[in-house]
């Protein structure tokens, strides 16, 4: 009999990581290097912020942001199965993460971390004073994320502080400072997480439930749906108020027209008892983020 340790995930078997050396697909599988929706989603707050602080010609940011993003949900995904490795042997569609199934020492995830955090830091050094220090407050958030889902049935309001971050950091490393419509911009943004990832935790529902694993999800039940839309009518709306600060004129509004019309198509089309619909509409967030930001980017660079 096969231990865990001599099987593979086909995950690994095919695409950019199954075109890696094997020694390293294991850790290209813990930094879900096959995944990059987390990246996309990470990124988009971020963008969004310079782009509504006008840019101020700080072009290099979107391209600076970027890498950091990558660098940052990798390591977050890889201290999130350090944390979940007694968890993921539990559960049959995590049983085989490299740390759940051995493949991957935890020592060695340690130092994979680590130097993901110096690509981090890198970026890091490009910001203005603020934004750095804005950036580094979130180490604490980020750190507390994996213990949320056993304590709360709403972590992913938690992990909407943390993807929406981002929005807090781009504005200030424009402007210098922190201001009323990046907060704003910021909460929506959090709305926005906890839509998309109640979505994303609809596949999950029989597996928390095993392993006592709470989620939003699991709470709203067949109401999921309906859960969805609210949150993602909050987040238009604290989007909304964000433009309106920086341009208080109903034209400017229109430009979340596209993100409001795609948001509310996942809404109608979501559906509790369909994981595999559910995780598609989920991964198209990466589309709503695209729209997002060219509505901030307009607003930003006719309000200068």
């Amino acid at each position: 009999m096969s231990s865990n340790t001599d099987i593979v995930p086909d995950s690994e078997r095919r695409g950019l990581i199954g075109a890696l050396p094997p020694r390293l697909r294991p850790f290209a599988s813990l930094m879900r290097l096959d995944r990059p929706i987390g990246t996309w989603l990470l990124y988009w707050p971020c963008a969004w912020s310079v782009a509504l602080a006008g840019v101020d010609g700080r072009w290099d940011l979107l391209l600076w942001l970027a890498p950091g993003a990558f660098a940052m949900r990798s390591a977050g995904c890889v201290y999130n199965d350090i944390v979940d490795r007694d968890l993921d042997r539990q559960v049959e569609r995590t049983r085989l993460r490299p740390l759940a199934s051995g493949r991957v020492s935890l020592p060695s995830a340690w130092v994979l971390v680590a130097g993901l955090c110096a690509i981090g830091l890198l970026v890091l050094l490009q910001l203005n004073f603020t934004a750095a220090l804005v950036a580094l407050a979130s180490i604490a958030p980020v750190l507390a994320y994996p213990f949320m889902k056993r304590i709360t049935w709403w972590p992913q309001a938690w992990l909407g502080l943390v993807f929406g971050w981002g929005a807090l950091v781009g504005w200030p490393a424009v402007t210098g400072s922190l201001d009323w419509p990046v907060l704003l911009l910021w909460l929506g943004s959090v709305a926005w997480v906890v839509g998309y990832d109640t979505l994303y935790a609809i596949q999950d529902i029989e597996d928390d439930a095993l392993v006592g694993v709470k989620s939003s999800a699991r709470r709203l039940g067949d109401r999921a749906a309906a859960g969805v839309a609210v949150f993602y009518a909050m987040a238009l709306m604290l989007w909304g108020a964000a433009v309106w600060l920086v341009r208080p004129d109903w034209v400017a509004l229109l430009a979340l027209l596209p993100a409001a019309l795609h948001l509310a198509n996942q809404a109608l089309r979501a559906d509790p008892k369909d994981g595999e619909g559910a995780l598609a509409l989920f991964r198209s967030n990466r589309l709503c983020g695209l729209f997002v930001f060219l509505a901030m980017l307009v607003v930003g660079l006719s309000s200068r």
